[in-house]
């Protein structure tokens, strides 16, 4: 089952059109990447899926509920991290979550017991001093506890990663990976390197349109392989090879580097080795990346 779907959405502010009739699908238990630069209208699509915004066109369900705009029955799903979580700094993370608890309906014991498995989760057991005193690592793992409190079907990070250092990075990336068994993630980002960490499926948004999707293995094999390298015993037979091969670039005396080659380029490329006697140390395909996939869809 799909746990987000939007059809043909679209949003403009004034003249300008921010989001144009975009579509997508989220399966359940997965980590889904949502990929673009800043201004391309992630949080404005993020902003729609949680009512906050009108839409102009089209229709997004939640859990196989439609979104209407201005009513929460769909949030009741949904937990959500903005890319800047506000607390209550003066509260330690145990008191803010009991609050957070009872705000939203929880006794006091399954708040308490609730409260006690998310800072478990996310590493904060034993950090009982003030939330004014966190790191931005701190916070943001405080606000994925508090955004899965009640459980929701799906979680929706904005930029949970932007401000971190690598060891922030990697702490939250491995706290989304892990919680995607009970909840549907949602993660937006642009960063490409924690996109193709944990997540399964991906859709690039630029200038406001839906230029690539798919799972990961899918959106790489748009472009077939990204390029073939192959390492010489002897730089004689480099220099003998790229005579009968044209194209190559030499990376060094002993390697050459063909660009968006495929499994057939390759086994064509073995055989003029083998018909010229031709020994080689390595011969490798270059899986694609997702950076290259993006500096192609931004155009650059």
């Amino acid at each position: 089952m799909d746990m987000l779907k939007l059809s043909h959405v679209s949003k403009s502010f004034g003249e300008r059109q921010i989001v144009k009739d975009i579509s997508f699908s989220v399966p359940e238990s997965t980590v889904f990447g949502f990929i673009g630069q800043n201004g391309a209208g992630k949080t404005t699509t993020m902003k729609m899926i949680l009512g906050l915004l009108h839409m102009d066109g089209g229709e997004i369900t939640v859990n196989e509920t439609k979104v209407r705009y201005g009513q929460n029955e769909t949030n009741r799903y949904i937990g959500y991290l903005p890319d800047v979580p506000e607390f209550y700094e003066f509260m330690t993370p145990k008191e803010y979550l009991m609050l957070c608890g009872s705000i939203t309906g929880l006794s006091k014991a399954d708040s308490a017991k609730r409260t006690e498995e998310l800072l478990e989760m996310v590493g904060l057991s034993e950090a009982n001093k003030r939330i004014h005193g966190f790191s931005r690592g701190m916070k943001q793992r405080l606000g994925i506890a508090q955004a899965l409190l009640n459980r929701p079907r799906l979680l929706i990070c904005d930029e949970p990663t932007s401000a971190l250092d690598p060891v922030g990075r990697k702490e939250i990336l491995e706290i989304l990976s892990a919680v995607k068994k009970e909840t549907t993630v949602i993660f937006s980002t642009h960063i490409l390197s924690d996109v193709e960490r944990i997540c399964d499926k991906i859709a690039f948004l630029h200038n406001g349109e839906i230029a690539l999707q798919g799972t990961l293995e899918e959106v790489k094999g748009v472009r077939g392989g990204t390029g073939l390298e192959i390492e010489f015993c002897k730089p004689e037979d480099a220099e003998h090879f790229q005579s009968l091969y044209a194209g190559g670039s030499r990376e060094n005396a002993l390697k050459l580097l063909y660009e968006k080659k495929t499994e057939q380029d390759m086994m064509e490329m073995m055989r003029i080795l083998v018909e010229n006697h031709i020994l080689v140390q390595r011969m490798e395909m270059l899986e694609p990346n997702l950076e290259d996939l993006f500096m192609e869809v931004v155009g650059r």
